[in-house]
């Protein structure tokens, strides 16, 4: 368990809801991890429950939560991370949405997004996934998650994803394949496009969006989320991730690192589905 969050004073916890691995690796989605980054560097109370893919839609019903998209089919997409406020009441869906609603029902604690960089915000997220080229990030960040999935949500991965792609989960990118090194390659072309905007004004040592001396925000949620899920889906023994972390300097290494103490994953417990 890396650091531990000061609890801000509330009657009842959130429930926060998460996608589960294997072996305890803990909290691994780029999405969801914004999410418990938010709550720990906010010290908001919440229990984790664990949440199988196949389960997601079916608890966002019950609970009341919203859809975020609409899937190729037409029909509402039901995704993670969510939350449900006991004190309110309330079940809020998608990682941004979650974050401006615990800065409005929790003012006393830090701000995630102030009000003067809510358009500015809307807008770094959009430009960082844009910044990306999405047919070679995908195969990549998919497969380094693929492998800590549990057996059912593994399953279902494998079938939304192989329906995606046209092809096995096996074949997609091997390991070792010269279609996986080139999909790298271009990823890491991307991640030194993002890292120029931080050394726009040429200090190279800048850690956070805003500078060291303005503190976190969404921002730095947002990308340290993003290369968060490549170290636990990899494995920080890994010889990919290795290299990642030497990317750019090392300066998204430097970046999680400076993340640790809001890392914190409390045991939770497993979903049990009302039927």
């Amino acid at each position: 368990m890396a650091g531990s969050p000061i609890y801000y004073e509330s009657s009842r916890a959130d429930h926060f809801y998460d996608i589960p691995s294997i072996e305890n690796i803990g909290t691994w989605s780029p999405y969801t991890l914004r999410t418990r980054y938010s709550l720990n560097i906010k010290g908001i109370p919440y229990k984790t429950v664990w949440v199988e893919y196949p389960d997601i839609a079916p608890l966002s019903k019950q609970i009341g939560a919203a859809p975020t998209g609409t899937g190729a089919d037409g029909a509402p997409l039901y995704t993670l991370p969510m939350i449900y406020d006991p004190n309110t009441k309330t079940a809020v869906s998608d990682s941004g949405k979650i974050a401006r609603y615990l800065d409005k029902t929790y003012p006393d604690t830090h701000k995630l997004i102030p009000a003067e960089l809510d358009v500015f915000t809307a807008a770094f997220e959009d430009a960082f996934w844009g910044a990306f080229h999405r047919p070679d990030l995908v195969p990549v960040m998919n497969l380094a998650v693929f492998d800590i999935l549990p057996p059912r949500s593994q399953s279902y991965f494998r079938r939304a994803r192989e329906a995606t792609f046209g092809t096995t989960m096996e074949d997609l990118a091997p390991l070792g394949s010269e279609k996986r090194a080139n999909h790298w390659a271009k990823v890491r072309n991307d991640a030194s496009k993002v890292a120029a905007w931080y050394e726009a004004d040429g200090n190279k040592d800048k850690t956070f969006v805003l500078g060291d001396n303005a503190g976190v925000t969404y921002a730095d949620v947002i990308v340290t989320a993003f290369f968060g899920c490549f170290r636990k889906g990899l494995g920080e023994d890994s010889q990919e991730w290795k290299d990642i972390a030497a990317w750019d300097g090392g300066r998204w290494k430097r970046l999680l690192a400076a993340f640790e103490k809001y890392g914190a994953v409390d045991a939770g417990e497993e979903l049990k589905l009302q039927l």
